[in-house]
């Protein structure tokens, strides 16, 4: 089918080909439609329930480096625990780009499950990690290669996961798509940190507290983390692809050259400005266990425990950002929402930066600015890089451009990672905080620049408005996903048949 033949198909249900005259017809039509909406719901909950896992994985070790460093001691140098923190992220990385480019030719559904999978053996091997012979250097490494699966899972996560809950939000809610897909996402993702949180302390406490056996808490964490991804994958291998990527998906001779001519600017704007955001909040994220135990005076299983108490303080001062985000984002625009975020960066960098100092003195005042200044993130370029990456873009190549612009956030969460130890030691603490204000400014231009300002309609739109461009320069090619209405609805016959 070409596009010129796509603006006459009707791939919604059967009742737009055909009109319902026969109770037969009438029958499968209901068949479909009423499993399309079950599809969508169950999409959406099943996003926000997986994500939550992944928000752990993204927060869990940064109590696991304040574990290792006790279990360890000088032998756990900040070198290693920059390769641990880093390998998710690289993992995320392959995961975005490649996945994000499957999910558009394969499908969401192909995705999604292909993350799963990916995670639960990930997580698997991490807990079960061990050096040959009892190495260090080998247990160390068992651990990054088996983190760095678990981020090709959780890479795919992004892009596969939020375009398929996007377009489900789009059938079910459109006008409050926004808010259901931040809730659905961002704030589940968030929910990490408190969560990893709390699942140390009591895992920590399970063991026997003061007396614990760290080994044994962290490895207990870790397995206790694969039950988010197992729970929802029944239900992610019986959900369906939305009716935008059935009507819109181009799987064959995809036109990039002519997607990236027609999508640069809004390519910049959302890379660019996810690459500014990630360089802040991950380090922040990954090192805050380290920055909050270095000005708490517990010492050994002590330190865990007050470690992950403040931890736990800072991770829910920085949820209501979420949820204040998604009350704002149809009030003031997508735009207007990451511009006031990436202020916060500014203004509260600036006066943590400042007066480092004095702030450190007392830690309950510091972590609440630091809580602060990550739920200023949250509300911003947290809420709303996910959802103007899906918003931006047709569904044709939503989750290409959707992984690319992810998988150049986490190079900026790379490169910050990087550079955090370094700046914190050779120019001092307070700099980190002025480094983000910085950033702050930076993302500020970003937004405003390039991020459109005109999101938050219908996605079909967007699909209408890349299939004009493309027409227009001359590009035809099959339009639409390989599996039909009609085969979904043999499907759906079959399978009353075997009951």
């Amino acid at each position: 089918m070409s596009f010129e033949d796509s603006k006459d198909a009707k791939l919604d249900a059967p009742a737009d080909v055909a009109p319902p005259t026969f109770p037969s017809q009438l029958s499968e039509t209901m068949v479909l439609t009423r499993r399309e909406k079950m599809s969508s719901a169950f999409t959406i909950a099943c996003a926000g329930f997986a994500l939550i896992s992944d928000g752990l994985q993204n927060n869990i070790m940064s109590l696991t480096n304040v574990v290792f460093a006790q279990l360890y001691g000088k032998a756990y140098t900040s070198h290693y625990s920059t390769q641990l923190s880093n390998a998710l992220t690289v993992g995320t990385i392959l995961g975005q780009i490649s996945i994000g480019y499957l999910c558009d030719v394969k499908g969401r559904k192909w995705g999604i499950v292909t993350s799963t999978v990916l995670i639960v053996i990930g997580i698997i091997l991490v807990t079960a990690a061990h050096g040959a012979h009892g190495s260090f250097e080998g247990f160390l490494w068992f651990f990054t290669i088996a983190r760095g699966i678990t981020g090709v899972g959780l890479g795919g996560e992004y892009p596969s996961c939020s375009t398929s809950a996007s377009e489900a939000a789009n059938e079910k809610a459109m006008k409050q798509r926004g808010p259901i897909f931040i809730m659905c996402t961002n704030f589940v993702l968030s929910f990490g940190t408190p969560f990893a949180c709390i699942l140390y302390l009591i895992v920590f406490q399970a063991a026997g507290g003061l007396n614990s056996n760290l080994s044994t808490v962290w490895r207990t964490v870790f397995g206790i983390s694969c039950i988010p991804p197992v729970t929802v994958f029944y239900f992610r291998l019986k959900m369906l692809n939305s009716k935008l990527y059935r009507k819109g998906a181009i799987q064959h001779n995809v036109p990039y050259l002519l997607t990236f001519k027609f999508y640069w600017k809004s390519l910049i704007g959302t890379a660019g400005a996810w690459f500014l955001y990630d360089f802040i909040t991950f380090p922040n994220g990954v090192f805050s266990g380290v920055i909050i135990s270095s000005i708490v005076h517990e010492k050994g299983h002590a330190l865990i425990r007050r470690t992950a108490e403040f931890q736990l303080l800072l991770g829910t001062i920085a949820l209501p950002g979420c949820i204040v985000g998604a009350l704002l984002v149809n009030r003031m625009g997508r735009r207007n929402v990451m511009i006031l975020g990436f202020s916060g960066y500014l203004v509260v960098g600036l006066i943590v930066g400042i007066a480092y100092d004095k702030i450190i003195t007392v830690v309950p005042a510091f972590v609440v600015l630091y809580g602060l200044m990550q739920s200023f993130g949250n509300l911003g370029p947290g809420n709303m890089l996910g959802l103007t990456s899906t918003e931006s873009y047709a569904t044709a190549v939503r989750g290409t451009l959707y992984g690319l612009s992810a998988a150049v956030g986490k190079v900026g969460a790379v490169l910050g990672t990087q550079s955090f130890t370094p700046i914190r030691n050779n120019l001092g603490p307070r700099y980190t905080f002025i480094v983000a204000a910085c950033c702050g400014v930076a993302g500020m231009l970003v937004t405003y620049f390039f991020i459109r300002n005109d999101l938050g309609g219908d996605l079909a739109l967007e699909d209408e408005k890349f299939a004009a461009y493309l027409e227009a320069n001359g590009w035809s090619g099959p339009v639409g996903a390989d599996a039909s209405v009609e085969a979904l609805i043999e499907e759906e016959k079959g399978a009353k048949a075997e009951l």
